[in-house]
């Protein structure tokens, strides 16, 4: 802050040059005055002793008039150049009082509506935070100063989350959602904090929010999560299973929480054998895809490729669907129960479906240029499937 404070005293310091430079240049004009003021003294003196010096019969009268006339010649050169005195209107105590009240009122409005606390802060942000509770007592104050910052929000409900204190999380998240919007990874981030900060108990607030964000977006990581412990915790096994493989499926294959993941469904696995259950077998079919010469001729590498499976009988929705571009094509995908876009939709549940793939260069799933259909096949086919996107889409 001591380079801002230097730079605004030298801001301070202009502005009253112009303050104080007519003042300054009133008493240049002050004292040429009053040295004018003597010469006409002198003047009239000199006249005064020649008057005496020619009653006396010392000057003659041509003398005199020499005298006199000697005198007004000095006048006129010790004058001459001298400006004569501009009157001002403000007169001189009311710019001195300004020059003394701008930097008084200019800290004052600065402190009052500036922004002195933001650029600390950002000089604080900028410092590696020493601690959890440190970089928690950062994004508060970041927070505190701009409270319309949905980024700086949500950043400090994961804070809130990671030091334990759910319940603040669950309303500094309500509050982002009020900014942000309806998003589903912020409904996720909502629902989780308040599942903890009622103690893990279940409620039709949470169920609502983990639907809608599921509803928006079948594949939100932290509501699939969150299903599945409050399925483990209900000991709804078969359930937890089926959301930590959706789960799974979304994960990358290098992230180090996927072992954990596995761990939880087989202990989900485990918990349903003890109680007499059986594991419900996932349904996983595997397809390569691929495209004809003619459709090869006519694509572009950034095209959006949909590959989906749905039932032969039964609702038109996709059961399961991944998206990749042509430049990744010829591919190998798997399409089963866990990328099932909604838990009644899963493959398993359907005796025969059929495999699709659509090009849009939209992006639109249900529209596109080109497309490539299977024949019919049962849902537990394991064999790799060849799919060639051959045709133009109707």
């Amino acid at each position: 802050m001591i380079d801002f404070w230097l730079a605004a005293g030298l801001l301070l310091l202009t502005a009253l040059s112009f303050l104080l430079i007519p003042v300054l240049r009133g008493r240049r004009a002050q004292r040429e005055e009053d040295r004018t003021a003597l010469n006409v003294a002198l003047y009239q003196e000199r006249l005064a002793e020649l008057h005496v010096q020619q009653q006396e019969g010392v000057l003659t009268a041509a003398q005199l008039e020499t005298g006199r006339a000697e005198a007004a010649r000095e006048l006129l050169a010790d004058t001459e150049g001298v400006q004569l005195p501009r009157e001002s209107r403000l007169g001189k105590p009311l710019p001195l009082l300004a020059a003394l009240l701008v930097p008084v009122l200019g800290v004052a409005l600065y402190l009052h509506y500036g922004a002195s606390d933001k650029v600390e802060l950002t000089r604080e942000l900028s410092r590696p935070p020493v601690s959890m509770e440190d970089m928690t007592h950062r994004l508060e104050r970041a927070a505190a100063a701009q409270p319309d910052s949905a980024e700086g929000l949500y950043f400090l409900g994961r804070a809130y989350m990671a030091q334990g204190r759910s319940a603040d999380a669950a309303r500094v998240f309500e509050r982002t959602v009020a900014l942000a919007g309806r998003r589903p990874e912020l409904l996720g981030q909502w629902a989780q904090a308040q599942y903890f900060a009622d103690n893990k108990q279940w409620s039709p607030r949470i169920q609502a929010l983990t639907d809608e964000a599921l509803k928006l977006d079948p594949k939100e990581v932290t509501s699939l999560g969150l299903l599945g412990i409050a399925a483990f915790e209900g000991q709804r096994y078969q359930a937890a299973i089926d959301y930590w493989n959706r789960l799974l499926a979304q994960l990358p294959a290098e992230d180090n929480s996927r072992a954990a993941l596995q761990g939880g469904i087989d202990r989900a696995a485990q918990k349903l054998k003890e109680n007499g259950g059986v594991v419900a077998q996932q349904s996983v079919m595997t397809v390569r895809v691929d495209l004809s010469a003619e459709v090869k001729a006519n694509v572009l590498p950034s095209d959006s490729v949909f590959i989906f499976v749905r039932a032969v009988k039964g609702p038109p929705a996709p059961l399961a669907v991944k998206r990749v571009t042509v430049a990744e094509l010829p591919i190998t995908v798997e399409l089963g129960d866990a990328d099932a876009m909604m838990p009644s939709l899963k493959l398993s549940n359907f005796p025969e479906v059929q495999l699709v793939a659509r090009i849009s260069r939209a992006g639109i799933p249900t529209a596109g240029q080109w497309i490539g259909r299977s024949q019919p096949l049962a849902s537990s086919t394991t064999a790799l499937q060849p799919l060639t996107i051959d045709s133009p889409d109707p």
